[in-house]
């Protein structure tokens, strides 16, 4: 691989601004992100590559050729990237979410149905084990919307796990990492711990910076873990068994609609680090039994800008991936 320059680099972090805020938003991939910007076989096969081998290499011929013999420096300008956009992004939508919550998941829910239809049309042909497979996954996911949460983001475990799951929507495109974490019901926790570090790094409250960031700490080992534990094994199934795989995350979208529909009605509170009580355990309701305006019309406006986001994404990438045909 040639050496690459400096404004190079910078256009990876550029490409990883854009990943990092997929990442952020139910619905949108940062695969996707990473393929239609044309990094994705990189970042894969830089993934793959990472082993203890480093600090052989190190050992031997010292550490710059360490580094460069495992591409570090195209993983951390694009890692560079995607922590300055999902910090950034974190506490705009974690604010959206307290002011606006209604307008913003009819964005989210939006973006999930349109993520739906593109990722059931990747699929070639339909048989008894895709219907199957799609069945049961959306039967699976329902159920993890609706049942008690088993813990919460505050919990070593339970990040650590997230953490794990979530880092599949960078092996993968069509897979939302945020929707992962939605679907366990991680999302509103995980955001908050980003804005608490950033509020802690602001304020320079060491109390709240250091437990956020071992909370942060504990949810990267959890992701750095689960990539190396996925990355083989999801590619090789993506590549042998394209359409059980899209099958199954068709299923998984299908069933957690229920978790980002808009209209909740709280049916058990849990309190949080800061003592606050937070929903635990809500069921969906339809809009004229919500406590409250229900807003209707902005809703269905906002998730059909959700919809066509997906829309315009996927005529990018199908446009991308012609003129490399040609």
């Amino acid at each position: 691989m040639s050496q690459r320059n400096l404004l190079q680099y910078l256009v990876i972090a550029a490409k990883g601004l854009a990943i990092g805020a997929a990442d952020v938003v139910p619905g949108v991939s940062g695969g996707t992100i990473a393929f239609i910007s044309g990094i994705y076989e990189e970042l894969i096969e830089t993934i793959h590559k990472l082993d203890f081998g480093f600090f052989t290499i190190w050992k031997k011929e010292g550490f710059l050729a360490a580094w460069k013999h495992y591409n570090l420096a195209f993983l951390f300008a694009l890692l560079i990237g995607v922590g300055i956009s999902i910090i950034s992004l974190a506490s705009l939508i974690f604010s959206l979410l307290e002011t606006y919550p209604i307008m913003v998941w009819s964005f989210f829910f939006g973006l999930v149905v349109a993520s739906i239809v593109y990722v059931a049309q990747q699929i070639d042909k339909w048989n008894l084990a895709m219907i199957l497979g799609l069945t049961v996954a959306i039967i699976l996911s329902y159920w993890i919307t609706i049942v008690e949460p088993l813990g919460t983001a505050d919990s070593t475990w339970f990040l650590f796990f997230a953490g794990f799951i979530a880092i599949i929507a960078m092996i993968l495109p069509g897979i939302s990492g945020a929707f992962i974490l939605l679907l366990l019901g991680a999302y509103t926790n995980v955001i908050g711990i980003i804005t608490q570090l950033v509020s802690g790094i602001k304020t320079m409250d060491s109390t709240l910076l250091f437990d956020a960031l071992y909370k942060v700490l504990i949810f990267g080992a959890g992701a750095i873990v689960g990539i190396k534990v996925f990355s083989r094994v999801l590619n090789w199934m993506f590549k042998y068994h394209k359409n059980l795989i899209l099958a199954l995350l068709t299923g998984f979208m299908v069933g957690a609609l229920n978790k980002i529909w808009p209209w909740k009605e709280v049916l058990k509170y849990r309190t949080n680090h800061a003592g606050e009580q937070i929903p635990l355990l809500e069921k969906s309701i339809l809009p004229h039994n919500f406590d409250g305006n229900p807003y209707i019309l902005y809703a269905v406006i906002f998730a059909v800008v959700g919809f066509l986001t997906i829309f315009v994404l996927e005529r990018v990438a199908n446009r991308k991936s012609e003129t490399q045909e040609m």
